[in-house]
């Protein structure tokens, strides 16, 4: 919400927290038949993206969540050729993840279209490989996709959605993991952002049960900074459909023939270093 002087405030009540950032001007407000979504440009961190009151992207630091729920998981696969986006409207993920050379087919299923096309318009450097022609952007619901993919359709899936609630709600669920279970490869991995590991450990934890269930054979949560979501750090959990999630591709990550303003193999590393809380929570 807008407060006095300018400032946009994201408040979380249930935790007490809140997070604002001074704005020039709002420069979109449209409420679509799934969210309202609102564009702000701010004093110092470019064009902010906010869906029902909670701030989805700005351009000064979306780099980091983008990069980091592609490269990590496209990395851990042994040859990621075909790949589904789930979410990811804004396009940010679509961008990093056809950085991958053995990448031949990216589907991207947002169900509101609206998220794109004021992307394009007010986030353009997001929307850069929006043509590629191994991508196709389909505007229809995630979950019905997912349920009517062919068996072993996919390499990997990731998951660029939401918070749990509206629209988002549904992708948390064991029976989507269920789905996403049965479309994945003999080697496949699906990969969902899972929130703060500081506030939204009861999330986390239910995630961790609800993808073991769903019979995925190993599940592991990684860490990385992200300043204008609640509590500025966030997580990205991959599970791994047959076997044990041990390693990647360290060599191509090294030598990888494209540039990211934050991943890198180091940082590959570290993110999977899990806090001595963790898991306590998550076994």
């Amino acid at each position: 919400m807008l407060k006095g002087d300018n400032w946009f405030t994201e408040i979380e009540d249930r935790n007490g927290i809140a997070f604002s950032l001074r704005i020039k001007q709002k420069l979109h407000e449209e409420k679509t038949p799934y969210q309202l979504i609102e564009i702000f440009e701010t004093e110092s961190f470019g064009n902010l993206m906010v869906l029902d009151g909670c701030i989805m992207l700005s351009q000064k630091e979306n780099f980091i969540y983008h990069e980091m729920v592609s490269h990590p998981v496209l990395f851990t696969h042994p040859n990621p050729e075909n790949v589904l986006i789930i979410g990811g409207g804004d396009c940010g993920t679509l961008k990093e993840v056809l950085k991958h050379q053995s990448v031949r087919r990216v589907y991207q299923i947002d169900i509101d279209e609206q998220v794109t096309r004021l992307s394009e318009k007010y986030f353009p450097e997001l929307c850069v490989s929006n043509n590629d022609v191994r991508a196709e952007l389909l505007f229809v619901d995630g979950i019905k996709w997912v349920q009517q993919s062919a068996p072993q359709s996919y390499d990997v899936i990731i998951v660029d959605s939401t918070d749990p609630i509206g629209p988002g709600e549904g992708l948390f669920a064991q029976s989507f993991y269920e789905s996403c279970h049965a479309a994945l490869g003999e080697n496949g991995l699906l990969i969902q952002q899972s929130e703060s590991p500081l506030i939204h450990q009861l999330l986390l934890r239910d995630m961790h049960k609800s993808m073991r269930l769903a019979e995925y054979d190993d599940v592991k949560t990684f860490f990385f900074p992200q300043m204008v979501y609640p509590s500025g750090w966030w997580s990205g959990t991959i599970a791994k459909k047959q076997g044990v999630l041990s390693g990647f591709r360290e060599q191509e990550s090294k030598n990888n023939d494209f540039n990211c303003e934050y991943y890198n193999h180091d940082v590959h590393k570290a993110a999977f270093a899990m806090p001595s809380f963790f898991k306590n929570l998550v076994s």
